[in-house]
Parts: structure tokens; sequence; C-alpha cells
């Protein structure tokens, strides 16, 4: 017979994953408390990394039930669910996600479902990319700047330093030397502690 494991995971030290557990339990399923792993950590770090999934992992054996709530449980982004999925498959435990159905992942109809989840999300991230395209060449159209901002040689440091001794403001020098105010910021810190070595 199965034996079924369950994975919670807040991101938060606030947050707990008791909401998680309940909705577990709502589900039908039973799991011993030695069978449930609770976590702390954040959705950023893959699965893999996480010790609490790595002492799971250690518990588990072929044949045996990973449940969990939702799919970033199992990892930070598509490719780490699907790589932690393939994971738990090649070592033949099955895998449950209650926010897809409670269908198994690691079936031909749950493959299939995170075929679909893997294509959408390849699809939103080539649309953003369009996205950031248009709106790069927009910005190149109407004459802003897109690229890196203008670093300043020694030269133009002391040009800076006269400029804002004599009151300019820094996004006006900022704007004359077609750079960033962090920048000529940079160079007013640096007068202001007598460095000469902007």
């Amino acid at each position: 017979m199965s034996r079924v494991f369950a994975y919670c995971r807040v991101s938060a030290l606030e947050q707990s994953s008791e909401n998680q557990c309940r909705e577990i339990e709502m589900a039908g399923f039973s799991i011993s408390t030695q069978r449930l792993i609770e976590e702390n950590i954040s959705s950023s770090i893959a699965a893999a990394e996480r010790p609490g999934f790595i002492r799971l992992l250690d518990q588990m054996k072929k044949g045996d039930v990973l449940v969990v709530t939702k799919l970033d449980c199992l990892g930070h982004n598509v490719m780490d669910i699907r790589k932690t999925i393939e994971l738990l498959s090649d070592s033949g435990i099955g895998v449950y996600c209650l926010a897809l159905g409670g269908v198994d992942l690691t079936s031909p109809a749950g493959k299939a479902t995170l075929q679909v989840i893997s294509a959408v999300a390849v699809f939103e991230h080539d649309l953003l990319l369009e996205r950031i395209h248009a709106d790069t060449a927009g910005a190149k159209v109407s004459g802003k700047r897109v690229d890196r901002p203008h670093v300043l040689d020694n030269e133009q440091k002391e040009a800076v330093v006269k400029l804002l001794k004599e009151g300019n403001t820094i996004s006006t020098i900022a704007r004359e030397f077609n750079t960033t105010r962090q920048i000529i910021l940079r160079v007013k810190v640096a007068m202001q502690n007598g460095n000469s070595e902007f």
C-alpha cells in the first residue's frame, strides 16, 4: 500500500502552513505527522535546495505519493517545478496537486497538464519580451534614453564639481552630461568627502 506524504511551504515567517494542511485533510488525505513536512522558505529557492524538501526526498521511496496544495510548493518557476516532478516520477513517486483537481502529475494526464502550463509560461515570457522590445523601440523613437547611463571621465567629473560649487542642481547637471542623477550624486558625495579620485 502507498504511503502518503505532504509538503507544505510558506514564504514569510509570520505565515502558517496550517491552511494547507487542513486543505489536504479535507481532500481526503490522512497524513501522519512524521510524513508531513512544513517549511518556511522562499519560493525563489529551488525545491531540490530546500532543507525540508531534501528531508522529504530521503524518506520517500517507490510507490509513495506526495500531496501538495499548489504547484509553487514544488519549485520557483515552471522549469523547476517540472524538474522536481520528473525527479519524483523517476523515483516512482506519485505527485498530487490539489489546485489542479488532485490529478497525479506523474500520470499521462498530469504530464499533459504540465505541458500546457509550460506552454502558457513560455507564451507569457515571449509576450513580456515583445512588450519590452516595443517599449524600447517606442522610447528610442520619442528620443528617450534606453541605453546604460553615460559614465563620466575624470575631466567631466571635475566639470561637475565646478558646476555643483556654482550652485547648479543635480538634475540640470545630469541632463547636461547625458547621465543619471545617481552618477552626479556620487561625484557630489565624493567631493564632500574630500575624495579627489571620484
